[in-house]
């Protein structure tokens, strides 16, 4: 009767220790999305030393809780309503075959002997690598990574201004020069995406600065992948009316893609 009373102890007692690993592992997941604001799922298995159906398993719960959300292939913290701005490298690990083809089907649209604006963002800068070596075209850009990834080219003008988070250059600076310029065609990222509030980003300063290059330039181009419809961020910057045209990629919902051919010029899926 003893072995069988310290049995069922022993069971409960494991219980209770792998429940509490449980919630450790997922504040766990948790301090790790808000210093990256995003990962994905593999990633997180391998870091925890877990499979990835238990940080799957784990995502549930946090989803269900309202704490995270699900992009393609991991997660990332929501705080509040909004959506964080992930860190640049996070960034980059995410929807990267979407934000290619976007690239791509927007290089169509610079021409020869123009001046082009770049914003900040990782498809955006998918967008530059493939301008590197294109004919006669000047770049102004208020995106470090940008213009470090154009090392080659004369033409390539940089605002200037205060570095944020996702490495864009903004404030005073970057909105002076944009107001001396004079584009053909604006490309710019998006934090998120929606029919109300339209483009938005992740601060007030950046949507300043994207608004006062917008301003400069005859035409506006955002590109944005399916997973930034829906996703708000803290300050809008263009309503869907103000866009020339929107690339995004072929997994766009259907009734998300009707939204924006009613409100966009031009609608262009990859």
């Amino acid at each position: 009767m003893e072995s069988k009373r310290s049995g069922r102890a022993a069971r409960g007692g494991a219980a209770l220790e792998a429940g509490l690993l449980d919630v450790e592992r997922r504040e766990r997941i948790l301090a790790l999305l808000r210093r990256e604001g995003a990962a994905r799922v593999t990633d997180l298995a391998r870091g925890l030393g877990v499979s990835a159906m238990t940080v799957r398993r784990d995502a549930d719960r946090l989803v269900a809780e309202e704490r995270v959300e699900r992009v393609r292939g991991g997660i990332r913290i929501v705080r509040a309503g909004v959506v964080d701005e992930p860190a640049p490298l996070a960034k980059a690990g995410l929807h990267r075959d979407e934000k290619e083809r976007i690239a791509r089907v927007a290089a169509t649209l610079v021409r020869p002997g123009t001046a082009v604006g770049i914003g900040a963002g990782t498809t955006t800068l998918a967008l530059a690598r493939l301008l590197a070596d294109a004919p006669g075209v000047t770049i102004v850009t208020n995106s470090l990574p940008v213009a470090l990834a154009l090392p080659g080219r004369d033409q390539v003008v940089l605002t200037g201004g205060e570095r944020t988070r996702s490495d864009a250059l903004v404030g005073p600076v970057a909105n002076r020069t944009a107001a001396s310029i004079g584009l053909d065609a604006l490309f710019l990222g998006t934090h998120g995406i929606d029919a109300e509030r339209g483009c938005t980003a992740p601060n007030l300063a950046e949507a300043e600065t994207n608004r006062a290059l917008m301003a400069a330039a005859r035409t506006t181009v955002v590109l944005a992948d399916a997973s930034k419809w829906g996703v708000q961020g803290l300050a809008a910057f263009a309503a869907l009316e103000q866009l020339d045209a929107l690339v995004s990629d072929a997994t766009l919902p259907d009734a998300s893609a009707r939204l924006a051919r009613r409100a966009v010029g031009r609608l262009l899926l990859a």
